[in-house]
């Protein structure tokens, strides 16, 4: 594994302990105090152009870019070539949406491809066979979200897989029957706690606990979290919290939901939709009994790529009740097809149906960029790439951050300013901000993408940006920071015009 480079400021957060188990090391400087000695050394000003590529390069990650297929500005939808320069990389901050494409998928599908057309069925059981290819996959996949061996398997879509784990561990009694979550979750998921609920015979309006913010602020404080379980907890069946939610950006505290649920007797899970690939994730450590996860964000495995699934193996030998299909049958007497059923144990006895093949190579592809550094890396530049995002913003804009700590007035009397909601605090946030503006967000999003800014929009007042740091650099940063001020200005222009 490389050695990070102190004088980038992207420096390991830990040696690379597997026994980690908190969310975050403690009292890790904040990147601003990094920005700070940096700036002084090289003599610019953070905010200059020379100072986002100096920590490009001496980036140890830079490299990693040039893995990935990223988009020219000339080969965008709503992109205004008068603005920018058809051929210069557009500014992708939407890895929290979609990942871009590795290079090597197309190479891999190709190979996928050319057996389906040679030899047809016979590519079930040649060159990574069809009939396990997801099995060659699980072990890498598991180091990314710090799972054993046997505990992570590759199936299905998220919400599919939800409702396959839920129903295992909601088992709800006249005693035990609410699902606790945080508020705003997920719609998804959301559907999903009212359907398991509602399939059990209850009424999700006194069944689904969602956890609220403080009046006037966005995001959830941990201690209300815990004041929660600790409040409902003997009458809480299961609790299902995002690993970092999708509209705020905020990370939860895994660790201490898990140990608070767990010491009120429910069972705690997670959904890593927006986790996996972004932070550190130390799932059996964490003593989590599941968990499920997409892998086309920041996974990078293509439109809608299969999920998957983690089981503590703790609950390996389970009889919980479970939908079974033929491929959670042992593989030796699978073929067998003599109905006896051989349930794998562990998270394998939840897979139902055949690995679609051509799904494989793209997990394959991101898998080996990832093998190429560690969480802990990806997650130093992060902090650093989101940090230096966010400082820009402060810098130009002022803003009020999402728990409140603070109010920065506009500058200099602009009347635009953006307001963060994504907690200031780097330990509580991975690869994202969620804005919203003085202006309506319709209009800054559309003048964004004419600009070659690919992000999203996120109703009813939120864009997100995501610097995904496998392929995103401070200059992107640099670059959006100009844009975002060509975009909010010609929006406020637009806005008035439509008022008139």
């Amino acid at each position: 594994m490389r050695k990070m480079r102190s004088q980038t400021g992207i420096m390991s957060e830990k040696d690379n302990n597997p026994q980690v188990t908190t969310n975050e090391i403690p009292n890790s400087p904040h990147p601003l105090e990094e920005f700070k000695r940096i700036a002084k050394q090289i003599k610019n000003d953070i905010t200059d152009q020379k100072f986002a590529k100096h920590m490009d390069d001496n980036d140890p990650l830079r490299s990693l870019r040039q893995d990935f297929c990223y988009p020219k500005m000339k080969d965008l939808l709503g992109a205004d070539l008068s603005l920018v320069d058809p051929n210069e990389d557009c500014v992708y901050f939407c890895g929290n949406s979609l990942g871009l494409c590795p290079k090597m998928t197309k190479q891999y599908m190709d190979v996928q491809l050319e057996k389906w057309a040679k030899t047809g069925a016979q590519g079930y059981h040649q060159d990574v066979p069809w009939v396990n290819c997801h099995e060659h996959l699980d072990t890498d996949m598991a180091k990314i979200v710090g799972g054993r061996p046997g505990e992570v398997a590759i199936m299905n879509g998220l919400t599919v897989n939800l409702h396959h784990l839920l129903i295992s561990f909601y088992r709800p009694t006249q005693k035990r029957h609410k699902i606790l979550c945080e508020t705003n979750a997920f719609p998804s998921d959301y559907y999903t706690f009212q359907s398991q609920i509602s399939l059990h015979g209850y009424d999700p309006e006194t069944s689904l606990l969602c956890v609220e913010p403080k009046v006037g602020e966005v995001t959830l404080r941990t201690e209300d979290i815990l004041a929660k379980i600790e409040e409902e907890g003997d009458s809480i069946a299961v609790i299902c919290f995002s690993g970092v939610h999708y509209y705020t950006g905020q990370m939860f505290d895994m660790l201490s939901i898990t140990r608070a649920g767990h010491a009120k007797g429910c069972y705690v899970g997670f959904d890593l939709a927006h986790a996996a690939g972004n932070v550190p994730l130390y799932l059996h450590d964490w003593d989590i009994d599941f968990a499920c996860w997409c892998t086309y964000k920041y996974m990078n495995s293509s439109p809608g790529s299969l999920a998957c699934i983690f089981l503590h193996n703790k609950h390996k030998q389970n009889d919980f009740p479970k939908l079974i299909g033929w491929w959670g049958h042992h593989p030796d007497t699978k073929f067998n097809m003599d109905n006896k059923l051989d349930l794998c144990t562990g998270a394998y006895g939840y897979r139902v149906s055949a690995p679609p093949g051509l799904l494989y190579p793209p997990i394959k592809a991101s898998l080996e960029i990832f093998n190429k550094t560690s969480l802990e890396e990806i997650r130093a530049k992060s902090k650093l790439l989101t940090a230096y995002l966010e400082y820009r913003i402060v810098e130009k804009y002022g803003q009020t951050n999402g728990i409140a700590e603070k109010t920065l007035e506009p500058k200099d009397g602009d009347l635009e300013h953006v307001h963060i909601f994504t907690p200031s605090d780097p330990e509580q946030r991975g690869a994202q901000l969620s804005l919203s503006f003085s202006v309506n967000i319709s209009y800054v999003f559309k003048e964004l993408e004419k600009r070659g800014v690919i992000c999203d929009e996120r109703k009813p007042s939120v864009i997100r940006v995501s610097p995904a740091p496998l392929y995103c650099s401070f200059q992107d940063v640099h670059r959006f920071m100009e844009y975002l001020d060509q975009a909010l200005k010609a929006a406020a222009i637009t806005a008035a015009l439509d008022k008139e």
